[in-house]
């Protein structure tokens, strides 16, 4: 056991990990319309580029890089208060790569053609392994695990992966495998996903997860551009699928270590995933357990007093049930049920709010029903506002999704964003 936690420990110190935070995340609307998506905020003290990050530093990666591009003023804000507690004197760093052109007079053109604009960059760090990770999941993985898994494979590339339901695989890479999981077959984001073998109605997808030995990435990504006006420059839908017959190309299934089941994996690239995800915390045992002290998801904390709760009359009592509430919070004289309020969320008396995810700094005023919500950073709800109880009247001042979940944002309401969004 110890020369085989010595050797993770290894690989994991000849890696470089590249965060790709660029994204534009449209599919969750006005929430990103100032933001990029690892910077929209989840389960009531986090941002989501929280957990990759977070990952990197729990598996024993202490060098990461950043890329950024779309509207990143609030997610470089994030990583400069939060992730600057890395010992540069070890050679830890988390590093922010914007979009600087320093290959082609353009911006990021693709996943691919992000990494490859930073290749000096890389070069200079040396690594063995250069780990890719998506800015915008929410999971808890052990990226150790999986480097053991490339090198004992030989494995040019390997691809993290997850089972999900064929109905959803449409919106993800989908893989074949062998009985050795080398990936026979990759497609990207496919209109008829394939089913695994004996399994109906699950299907292999891509987590957005690559291991690359390093000179097999930068092979491959220089030949990918040279490809120019053939290619989209994406690991998903022109690197991967190009290297399957060339390349020994391998799969990692993401599994719970401890019940071997498919593990915590979210995409929360809609209105509906998001809220589902977050609520989804207030669980008596939820399946991310944000109170793990072995695997602790690390962020910048503002220094708040606790959650506060007044008033104890019959008709006006400030309570929360089935609920996660952040430090800061005052409710006053209101209830709040399955709901979870990030830091310094103000609920004023006779309100009640029930099933929303409610962002920081908001302020809902008396006599209050919502319902149904995701209430975007900053937002002051007037006295006597519903949401939630009459789909044709929200959707005339508010986003509503397909689900019926109610989005408000500062905007939709004619007020201004709050700084540091």
């Amino acid at each position: 056991m110890q020369t085989a936690k010595r050797f993770v420990s290894r690989l994991t110190r000849q890696t470089l990990a590249l965060v790709l935070a660029g994204g534009r995340g449209s599919r969750l609307h006005d929430l990103t319309k100032w933001r990029a998506k690892p910077a929209v905020p989840f389960g009531g003290k986090f941002r989501i580029i929280d957990f990759p990050l977070s990952n990197c530093i729990n598996s024993g990666i202490g060098q990461v890089g950043v890329i950024t591009q779309y509207k990143s003023h609030s997610l470089i804000r994030h990583i400069q208060r939060g992730w600057g507690f890395l010992r540069g004197e070890l050679d830890e760093f988390v590093e922010l790569l914007p979009a600087q052109q320093r290959i082609e007079t353009s911006w990021y053109e693709g996943t691919a053609d992000a990494v490859l604009q930073n290749l000096d960059i890389i070069r200079s760090h040396q690594p063995e392994y250069v780990l890719i990770l998506a800015g915008d999941h929410v999971y808890k993985m052990d990226y150790g695990t999986m480097l053991a898994a490339h090198v004992e494979q030989e494995a040019d590339i390997t691809v993290g992966c997850i089972e999900v339901p064929v109905e959803e695989a449409s919106a993800f890479g989908v893989m074949s495998v062998d009985e050795n999981f080398r990936i026979i077959e990759f497609e990207e984001k496919p209109n008829h996903p394939k089913a695994i073998p004996g399994k109906p109605g699950t299907a292999l997808v891509s987590m957005g997860i690559y291991v690359f030995s390093t000179k097999v990435l930068f092979d491959e990504l220089l030949r990918d551009h040279k490809m120019d006006g053939k290619s989209s420059h994406d690991f998903g839908k022109d690197i991967i699928p190009s290297v399957i017959k060339r390349l020994r190309v391998a799969a990692f299934p993401f599994r719970d270590p401890v019940n071997n089941k498919v593990a915590y994996w979210r995409d929360v690239g809609t209105i509906d995933s998001l809220w589902q995800a977050n609520l989804e915390l207030i669980g008596i045992s939820p399946e991310l357990n944000l109170y793990d002290s072995d695997w602790p998801i690390w962020t910048y904390q503002e220094q708040l007093p606790p959650a506060k709760f007044v008033f104890d009359d019959d008709n006006r009592r400030g309570t929360a049930v089935d609920s996660m509430v952040a430090g800061g919070c005052i409710v006053s004289g209101a209830h709040v049920r399955h709901s979870l309020l990030f830091s310094q969320v103000r609920v004023h008396s006779f309100s009640e709010v029930e099933d929303s995810v409610i962002f920081p700094d908001v302020d809902i005023g008396r006599d209050c029903h919502i319902r149904k919500a995701v209430i975007d950073r900053g937002c002051r709800i007037p006295e006597g506002t519903r949401v939630g109880f009459d789909r044709t009247a929200d959707e005339k001042r508010f986003h509503v999704s397909s689900k019926g979940v109610v989005l408000i944002t500062p905007e939709m309401l004619g007020q201004d964003y709050p700084h540091g969004l």
